[in-house]
């Protein structure tokens, strides 16, 4: 008997003005508000997602990191941020674009130094097996095949012989 191959369901265009915006931070250095416009879309099942995100004067929008796995770009839409990317730092008004390639070891995230709110629109991947490091922490997440996220300390990293009887 052939097997039946389930359909690809066919999703209509959506207005970002109808998805919420939701907000996203920890204390009073971490924060942003963002449509997340994939998820509202198409719904958790989907390789490549885009959201607005908003971030207002004096915010960072991420600890710095970096993806091992997966791609981020960036659209600047409205206003100026600075960018962090490694040591360095760039300055980026509306219509700039910035490329986080998979395995680019340069940790990246945002800071509002401006008086307005800045405005722009990230693409990612969402694999479900994803390693990131986060630089200026020394953490690493680890997200494999749907068990959820692990986050652990670089500092507890072990020699690969340990824990095990070799004699």
């Amino acid at each position: 008997m052939p097997s039946e191959i389930e359909p690809i369901s066919v999703y209509g265009p959506i207005p970002s003005e109808s998805v919420p915006w939701e907000t996203w931070g920890k204390g009073t250095r971490f924060g942003s508000r963002f449509k997340h416009l994939t998820l509202a879309a198409v719904g958790e099942n989907y390789h490549v997602g885009m959201q607005i995100e908003e971030l207002s004067p004096g915010m960072q929008s991420s600890p710095a990191h970096y993806h091992v796995l997966e791609e981020e770009q960036v659209l600047i839409l409205e206003g100026q941020v600075t960018l962090r990317l490694g040591d360095e730092t760039h300055e980026m008004k509306t219509g700039d674009y910035v490329c986080f390639p998979a395995g680019q070891k340069a940790g990246h995230c945002f800071v509002n130094n401006s008086r307005a709110i800045c405005r722009f629109l990230i693409i990612g991947e969402k694999n479900p097996n994803e390693v990131c490091v986060y630089t200026d922490s020394s953490k690493v997440m680890v997200r494999s095949l749907g068990r959820g996220t692990n986050i652990f300390d670089k500092a507890a990293a072990k020699d690969y012989w340990d824990g095990e009887k070799t004699g």
